[in-house]
């Protein structure tokens, strides 16, 4: 199994550093952009890249890249929320994400505000929705990016330090332990059903917000957490 994985590793490596960067941040950007992230696998993407990490610099590069794509994906669901939300809603691509959907979101954003913004970055589809949906309420961009930015830093720092750091302590063990790949691939997995299990504890502490509107239209409100 080491030499499979060393193999695997070593082939992402070899891509371009920078290239490897833009792509990840390239990845994310569309992740977290309204519709595409329901498809785009932005989360898998980052970790890859974070594998190949070599030096301080490359890391700070990955950081960089991911936190300013996750920004942007979410600047551009909020700017397509504030300028064509309701068609996007209505058009044949938004009604298959259901109105259900739809609903849940504008009824957590009426609700919950600026905290509606910040862990909905960590939440299936919600994450997708949400940005469009503070577009097209009162929210003014300034108080959506203050509070999806650390969210953002959040969620990126999580998943390129532990991609780097996995990968690293692999490459050292791999020479003196022929079961290394077996303790990577845990790692790997223990990370993924750690991430799957803190986003079905957030669905559930936040499900009583998602079917239940709240006192004000969710298109006019206003940010009551800021």
């Amino acid at each position: 199994m080491n030499e499979a994985l060393l193999w695997i590793l070593d082939l992402v490596r070899s891509v371009d550093p920078v290239a490897r960067t833009l792509l990840a941040g390239l990845g994310i950007f569309l992740e977290t952009s309204l519709l595409v992230g329901l498809i785009v696998p932005g989360d898998t993407i980052v970790l890859v890249a974070a594998t190949a990490v070599e030096t301080p610099m490359q890391y700070a590069a990955l950081l960089v890249a991911v936190i300013l794509g996750a920004l942007g994906g979410e600047s551009v669901g909020f700017a397509l929320g504030r300028f064509f939300g309701p068609k996007i809603r209505d058009s044949r691509l938004g009604s298959r994400i259901g109105v259900r959907n739809w609903q849940r979101a504008a009824n957590y954003v009426d609700r919950r505000g600026g905290i509606a913004v910040f862990i909905s970055r960590f939440l299936p589809v919600l994450h997708s929705l949400v940005p469009v949906t503070v577009g097209m309420s009162n929210m003014s961009y300034r108080r959506f990016i203050a509070w999806t930015t650390p969210a953002c830093i959040l969620w990126a720092f999580a998943y390129v330090t532990f991609g780097s750091v996995a990968a690293v302590s692999y490459r050292e063990l791999a020479s003196s332990l022929h079961f290394a790949g077996y303790l990577f691939v845990g790692a790997i997995v223990l990370f993924v059903v750690a991430v799957f299990v803190v986003k079905k504890l957030l669905e559930r502490s936040e499900a009583r917000h998602w079917d239940r509107p709240g006192d004000g239209d969710t298109t006019t409100i206003e940010d009551p957490d800021v």
